[in-house]
């Protein structure tokens, strides 16, 4: 009961509100459908930190679709070994973790330490940092902790229980041999997807592509105005 609470109960709630929340937020606050930038208010730090938050992010997202979305067997047809592809998941994996990792950590930092920042902070944003926190941090101790290559295989279990949910096919006994670390990261995340559409994160679906379509903006350098011309009289 408790396993089928927590791997298709609790995914399909998360999805649900992240979904619907979406909408929601999208017709009933549009104006605030923004990322809140507080670049005025401190820019050297943001600079840094969301360069290698973002950056970090990235590489991430793309490690988790290759290794949970796509199924082992195609690695297998290309030829790829589990200890290829478990140098490679590390070799890309840990400096991404860590770029993200060391990314939020300085914009939560910012965010505690600069007086002005930390007034115009909302529950919302302290709500997103810490699942955020929770989530990197967790996949980052997973990933150090499974570093052998003869260790658990997330892509025979944690791969093929996601994949089911996306199919309406959930088995909640994939997750039974998980270790703890991971689990954590994967409730975490889900945690963070129910949150999502209630924080400035939702700024990640605001792609400008409007923009594309608008009409050029002409700049005309402003002339001086000539003097009239003084009649003098003789």
């Amino acid at each position: 009961m408790v396993s089928q609470f927590l791997w298709v109960i609790v995914p399909y709630l998360s999805l649900v509100l992240f979904i619907a929340g979406h909408i929601w937020r999208y017709q009933r606050d549009q104006f605030g459908w923004t990322s809140k930038s507080s670049e005025l208010l401190e820019k050297r730090q943001l600079r840094l930190g969301s360069l290698l938050f973002h950056w970090g992010i990235l590489f991430v997202f793309v490690g988790h679709v290759m290794g949970i979305l796509i199924p082992e067997p195609f690695y297998t047809a290309l030829g790829v070994t589990e200890e290829m592809y478990h140098v490679i998941a590390l070799a890309g994996g840990i400096p991404a973790g860590l770029a993200a990792f060391v990314g939020l950590v300085i914009l939560f930092r910012r965010r505690l330490t600069v007086k002005r920042v930390r007034a115009t902070s909302s529950t919302g944003d302290w709500v997103a940092l810490g699942f955020l926190l929770v989530v990197i941090a967790s996949g980052l101790s997973s990933t150090f902790l499974n570093i052998d290559s003869h260790g658990f295989d997330y892509r025979t279990t944690i791969g093929p229980w996601f994949r089911g949910l996306l199919t309406f096919r959930p088995n909640p006994a994939y997750m039974e041999t998980v270790p703890l670390w991971f689990q954590i990261h994967i409730l975490a995340a889900f945690g963070l997807f129910a949150v999502w559409p209630f924080t400035r994160l939702v700024h990640v679906f605001s792609f400008p592509l409007r923009y594309l379509q608008r009409s050029y903006v002409v700049y005309r350098k402003r002339m001086p105005k000539q003097a009239e011309p003084v009649n003098r009289a003789k």
